[in-house]
């Protein structure tokens, strides 16, 4: 009975539906649109790519964004295939696709930034961005993820990621719009009606 204990609490965790919620950005009220123009944007913020090299998220001002929290070793991992079918298909209409790789979620990353590049190209032929390894929950959470989970930074919610392949979804002016759970895959049509939109 103890062996299926673990089993029996995944399963509880999927039918709660604790990796499928979709978070969306309330519309601005004129209050609400105040309180906003004070907040940072994601093109304000800084990250480092997978080679170490500082990125300013600025350079992806006026394109649709997709942040993933990404790891090789996962169930979802192979949602870098479905990841990077999505870039193929829309980046010349505007979409970036940023990997972030993370191992604080079942201890699922634990390569080093070429292991993990060598990981996706090979098994994935991803083209993507991916950035340097993140930390999301620990000590000292990634910049980027601290905005991206925390309203009085990004002045549209709160969020809190569960997993690996957690999405979020910023518009073309920087601001956060949508917060996906992992098992909310690239092709669904909350991504799909928001790219097309």
């Amino acid at each position: 009975m103890l062996l299926r204990t673990p089993l029996l609490v995944m399963l509880a965790l999927f039918t709660m539906g604790c990796f499928n919620t979709v978070q969306v950005a309330p519309t601005s009220t004129s209050s609400g649109q105040t309180e906003n123009r004070n907040m940072k944007t994601f093109h304000t913020l800084e990250a480092t790519d997978i080679h170490g090299a500082a990125v300013t998220m600025s350079v992806y001002a006026g394109k649709k964004v997709m942040v993933v929290n990404t790891a090789s070793e996962c169930g979802y991992t192979p949602q870098y295939k479905q990841l990077q079918e999505l870039h193929e298909q829309y980046r010349d209409k505007g979409l970036v696709i940023l990997g972030f790789p993370c191992n604080d979620f079942g201890g699922q990353e634990p390569g080093t930034e070429a292991q993990i590049e060598q990981f996706c190209q090979k098994n994935y032929g991803v083209t993507f961005p991916l950035m340097g390894k993140v930390s999301i929950t620990g000590n000292a959470p990634s910049p980027i993820y601290q905005w991206l989970t925390t309203k009085a930074l990004n002045g549209a919610m709160d969020a809190s990621v569960k997993w690996n392949f957690h999405k979020f979804l910023i518009d073309e002016e920087g601001r956060l719009v949508k917060s996906l759970g992992s098992s909310i895959e690239p092709f669904d049509e909350e991504v799909i009606g928001w790219l097309n939109s």
